[in-house]
């Protein structure tokens, strides 16, 4: 059963005839073929096999009509004919040429109008180059320039306005700051941290609303110190807690009446 796939047919649906190609020399010496490799193909896939097997005449499809044909050709082309490229109408044309430019020419789509060419050019640029898209309007853009911000800079992101921009930040950020994501309005975000600080820093925690956050409380900070922990509203926190000072000799009758408390609640 024939699919569209298993059709020869270019970017304006024509079937394709190799007869009246161009290229058709090329056919004889197997450097293009039906189905699978052929500049006039609809299927990104082929063109782009087509220009692996025959870079030299890539430069003629720079200015192909069909976007796909333009952006496979700009990953064999010459180097120096890219640059025309980064004002394409296409943003699949314009990430093309731009992940085999230098460096100086990325910094000129920090702010392309689509995001998927921002958050690749944030993959790819480094240090201060990456300042200037800090404020950028897409979350996933932002998340990207956390992920390689260094991380002296990152206290530049600590108040973003995404919860999930702010987890990357703790997930990164130099320990003395990582108190003030501890704090975050996001419990995520104080999961987040919890998990990085010290233990000594763990006890300013103790009241917070998030189990989770309570329970990295349990496993690491001062057994001495969580004691609270042992009456708190979550079974999970006040088992680990219990656990932990039993281990370490602290197991009194009154920690043990608290957890068969516990058990008996959730019964």
């Amino acid at each position: 059963m024939s699919t569209d796939i298993d059709e020869a047919l270019d970017w304006l649906g024509r079937p394709i005839d190799c007869a009246d190609c161009a290229h058709k020399d090329r056919l004889l010496d197997e450097r293009c073929k039906p189905l699978r490799a052929c500049a006039h193909d609809r299927y990104a896939r082929r063109i782009d096999r087509f220009f692996d097997w025959n870079p030299d005449l890539a430069r003629d499809y720079l200015s192909h009509p069909y976007f796909e044909a333009r952006a496979c050709a700009a990953k064999a082309a010459e180097v120096f004919l890219l640059p025309a490229l980064l004002n394409d109408p296409e943003e699949a044309v314009r990430w093309s040429a731009a992940r085999r430019l230098p460096r100086s020419y990325l910094l000129k789509l920090r702010n392309d109008p689509h995001r998927e060419v921002r958050i690749r050019i944030a993959g790819r640029l480094e240090g201060a180059d990456l300042l200037p898209m800090m404020s950028d309007p897409d979350y996933f853009v932002r998340q990207m320039v956390a992920k390689r911000l260094p991380t002296d800079l990152l206290v530049l992101m600590i108040n973003d306005d995404d919860a999930e921009v702010r987890r990357v930040v703790a997930q990164r950020i130099n320990q003395a700051l990582l108190i003030r994501l501890a704090r975050d309005p996001d419990p995520v975000v104080r999961f987040e941290a919890a998990q990085r600080l010290e233990p000594l820093d763990l006890l300013s925690l103790l009241d917070d609303p998030d189990w989770r956050v309570r329970h990295e409380i349990a496993q690491r900070a001062d057994i001495k110190s969580i004691g609270a922990l042992l009456a708190d509203a979550d079974p999970i926190v006040r088992e680990t807690a219990l656990e932990r000072r039993r281990a370490a000799g602290l197991n009194d009758d009154a920690s043990i009446a608290i957890l068969a408390t516990g058990q008996g609640e959730r019964r």
